[in-house]
């Protein structure tokens, strides 16, 4: 974890308990590293309830609520699965708020159209619409999953304030 990383979970921390809120995680491609750089700083349990590492389909859907005909539709890496992986990490969590990434980290896997370091994005509040992005990192795997959890977690902070 970079210094960086770990000052924007800090950052994060301290916004969420300044509003009271509690967050959680639905990750497909960084397997638990969003989770991991939260969980990093002390005290973490005081603002966030749990992670929900969903890396195969059957997990989004068992774990998340996410729907087969949205898979099938869009895929596991679009925007509107990172919603509903989003929108289910609250569900299925006393959060208020929530981050899913969902993408292609490399080195195979990719498409034409969902090239390597494809990552989307999606990030829910209770009350509030869901906000997607999708972005393309640049690098190996490493370093597509570290730009990763860098915008996931400012995604949250920008969200927190």
């Amino acid at each position: 974890m970079s210094d960086a990383t770990t000052a924007r979970a800090a950052a994060l921390g301290q916004a969420l308990q300044r509003r009271g809120l509690v967050a959680a995680t639905a990750e497909s491609c960084t397997g638990g590293l969003i989770a991991g750089a939260i969980t990093g700083i002390p005290g973490s349990s005081g603002w966030f309830d749990r992670g929900f590492v969903t890396y195969s389909n059957d997990a989004k859907v068992e774990m998340l609520g996410v729907r087969r005909e949205t898979l099938q539709a869009h895929g596991a890496v679009s925007e509107a699965t990172a919603a509903e992986m989003a929108a289910g990490a609250l569900a299925h969590s006393r959060a208020d708020v929530a981050v899913a990434v969902t993408g292609v980290a490399g080195p195979g896997g990719g498409t034409v159209d969902k090239p390597v370091g494809t990552v989307c994005f999606a990030w829910a509040r209770r009350g509030a619409a869901v906000a997607t992005a999708t972005h393309c990192f640049p690098g190996d795997r490493a370093a597509v999953r570290a730009a990763t959890v860098d915008a996931a977690l400012q995604g949250l902070l920008d969200r927190s304030d």
